[in-house]
């Protein structure tokens, strides 16, 4: 029995999308192979459409005004149970990681990294609006109170370095401060990306606050940049050849564009309220003083 089992063959996981709070297959039924560093077969991933790109933009805006409502509190809460899954579900995460070309070591490293990234930014929720907020002074018989407000959906290409980190990295500041999320996986490495998808999913984030497309970045990019529903793009490693025409793209409904310069993800640059500031907008309110 045990030489049988040595024989037979394994089934390999084909990795799915995950939009509006679901796990659904692309519509256009077209996968991708996912190789180890020795060319073997992981998995299989969904390869996105640009229908599949409208469907995500479309769960994302039914999700933004709830969640832009919830306190601060709450999203906190909600962000320190998704680092308590991560955390429960490291060991898978290390083996993707390995499989990918990481070793031992720096794969248990980024692991831990991002669970205490998703620790640093639940911590940040109830915080930011104090910082980046007042009352300002004017010379008339007025109140002038400036607070941050989300910018609402997000459209996030992830980095390829660090698949786990950086895309953590890049989300956890987006959701803690109110928007909702299109997110682009590493196209180099995506199994991680998924699966924090399912620790999303198991978290109670509501469904479509985060919408994973996984696929090629040349086919993905151009129907979301241009998408006249989305508020704001984040990118960081993107080369010359990509960045021209999605900021253009962009240009036509004056998206704002952040593009993070920072390559080490694990450095103290990654992290902080400043990352939330580039997805908020200062709205200032005037109140008249009675007499």
């Amino acid at each position: 029995m045990k030489g049988a089992d040595q024989d037979r063959l394994l089934v390999a996981k084909t990795y799915k999308l995950y939009l509006g709070g679901a796990f659904p297959r692309t519509e256009s039924g077209r996968t991708i192979k996912v190789l180890d560093t020795k060319g073997n077969l992981l998995a299989n991933t969904c390869r996105a459409s640009r229908k599949d790109c409208r469907e995500a933009v479309v769960a994302a805006r039914g999700a933004a005004e709830g969640w832009a409502a919830r306190s601060g509190y709450n999203r906190g809460q909600i962000l320190y149970r998704a680092a308590e899954m991560l955390e429960g579900r490291s060991e898978q995460f290390i083996e993707e990681l390995r499989s990918s070309g990481s070793t031992e070591a720096k794969a248990r490293k980024e692991v831990a990294s991002s669970v205490d990234r998703l620790v640093h930014y639940a911590g940040w929720t109830d915080k930011y609006h104090q910082i980046f907020g007042g009352v300002n002074p004017v010379a008339s018989s007025h109140f002038n109170f400036s607070l941050p407000e989300a910018s609402g959906v997000t459209v996030i290409i992830a980095s390829n370095e660090n698949p786990l980190l950086g895309l953590v990295s890049m989300i956890a500041p987006a959701i803690a401060g109110g928007n909702t999320v299109v997110c682009i996986a590493s196209e180099t490495f995506p199994l991680s990306a998924i699966t924090f998808g399912e620790v999303l999913n198991a978290s109670d984030l509501p469904g479509g606050v985060v919408n994973l497309l996984t696929g090629q970045r040349e086919e993905l990019i151009p129907p979301l940049s241009g998408h006249m529903d989305v508020n704001a793009l984040v990118y960081a490693d993107l080369d010359e050849k990509e960045r021209k025409p999605l900021e253009e793209d962009a240009a036509r409904n004056l998206k704002r564009i952040v593009r993070i310069k920072s390559a080490n993800w694990f450095s103290d640059e990654a992290e902080g309220p400043y990352p939330i500031l580039d997805l908020q907008e200062i709205k200032t309110t005037w109140h008249p003083i009675g007499q």
